[in-house]
């Protein structure tokens, strides 16, 4: 398993791991805006530009979009988010990273691991506490936060997406 930054090399397999949210109708966190783009090519394109403060889109902050692939048959199985620091939304709702792991590789382990595997890359960039959120219920995900040294900080409310968020810190080594 590697985790790395999209590259059109993956185009193929972007645009699969969205068609497979898109089939399930769940919420594709840790995308960026993938849901939204017409192409694998504009994706890849949103993703370079969003690491930058100088052409990151507007309302957002920059940040670094990972694949997570299985080497074996190149298959895209999770993605994940590091944003580099925080707007409002953020610092109450979002934290620094968002991901998903592809709905018919899910209970596998793949979200833990992704998640260790990020956290150096937090560190990299200067973050030396990571937040991060999970709808409260979202046992895998909240397990996964756990597993990597997720601390409990309170619950908040959404009121956009009407949904109750649970907080954790993982004090990154």
């Amino acid at each position: 398993m590697i985790l790395i930054e999209p590259t059109l090399d993956y185009a193929a397999q972007i645009w699969a791991y969205r068609r497979e949210f898109l089939d399930s109708v769940e919420s594709m966190d840790g995308t960026g805006a993938l849901r939204r783009c017409e192409s694998p090519e504009e994706w890849v394109a949103f993703c370079e530009a969003g690491k930058d403060p100088e052409t990151v889109s507007p309302g957002r902050v920059p940040a670094t979009q990972y694949i997570y692939v299985r080497e074996a048959d190149r298959k895209i199985v999770g993605m994940i988010q590091i944003r580099h620091h925080f707007n409002d939304f953020l610092r109450e709702y979002g934290g620094h990273i968002g991901y998903s792991v592809a709905p018919s590789e899910r209970r596998r382990g793949y979200a833990a691991r992704m998640l260790a595997l990020a956290l150096p890359k937090c560190r990299a960039l200067g973050i030396d506490r990571v937040l991060i959120t999970c709808v409260r219920g979202n046992e895998g995900s909240r397990r996964t936060i756990l597993k990597n040294g997720g601390v409990y900080e309170s619950t908040v409310h959404e009121p956009s997406a009407g949904v109750d968020l649970e907080r954790y810190w993982i004090k990154v080594r």
